[in-house]
């Protein structure tokens, strides 16, 4: 993924964060539904022409600006998955750098997962979050713990990631009032707490 987006020509890059970017400022504006590629291509200084270079109309933008998302957050997950083991710091400090992304990144986060008005972006992000929770439960069967015996994979995985997107959610919401270190430590504790307490 590093690679690819290595060998992206700069000068795409750059159109594409302007009509992000335009996109974004637009979205708090108005109602998705009267964001047009001539008000867009007018707040990111483009013309149409450029717009249509890289995107076929605004369902497909939305579709490619949900997949260079999905993709940067992949990116940070599975990266630490390669560096850390399971364990509880391990997830602690997955969860962190991904928050600092997000944090770094907050007013694309706030607009698009905050807010209702486009829903490809949390439902993408929800079904990432179902896939790394479904593929680390496949990695740590044969360890023991208290969520084998007491609940669904299925259900566990539901909640779990609902859990984790609504608390993003509501951080961004708040305007991110805690640290990226503080909220994923204490997100580790509440699923360690739950996950590991038999008593």
């Amino acid at each position: 993924m590093e690679k690819k987006k290595s060998q992206t020509d700069p000068r795409v890059i750059r159109t594409r964060q302007l009509i992000k970017n335009a996109f974004v400022e637009l979205l708090e504006e108005m109602d998705l539904q009267k964001i047009t590629v001539n008000r867009l291509a007018e707040r990111a200084t483009i013309n149409r022409v450029t717009f249509y270079l890289h995107y076929r109309d605004i369902p497909d933008m939305l579709e490619k600006m949900a997949d260079d998302m999905i993709e940067d957050i992949s990116m940070i997950v599975f990266n630490e998955l390669l560096a850390h083991d399971s364990s509880k710091e391990g997830s602690w400090r997955i969860l962190e750098h991904l928050l600092e992304h997000i944090a770094e990144h907050k007013k694309f986060y706030k607009s698009m997962l905050a807010s209702r008005k486009v829903p490809i972006f949390r439902e993408r992000l929800s079904m990432f979050m179902k896939d790394v929770l479904i593929s680390r439960l496949e990695r740590s069967e044969n360890e023991p713990h208290a969520i084998t015996n007491a609940v669904k994979k299925d259900i566990f995985v539901w909640y779990e990631s609902s859990a984790l997107i609504g608390t993003i959610i509501s951080w961004l919401q708040h305007d991110i009032p805690y640290t990226p270190s503080f909220l994923a430590e204490q997100f580790s504790f509440l699923h360690y707490r739950w996950v590991h307490d038999k008593d």
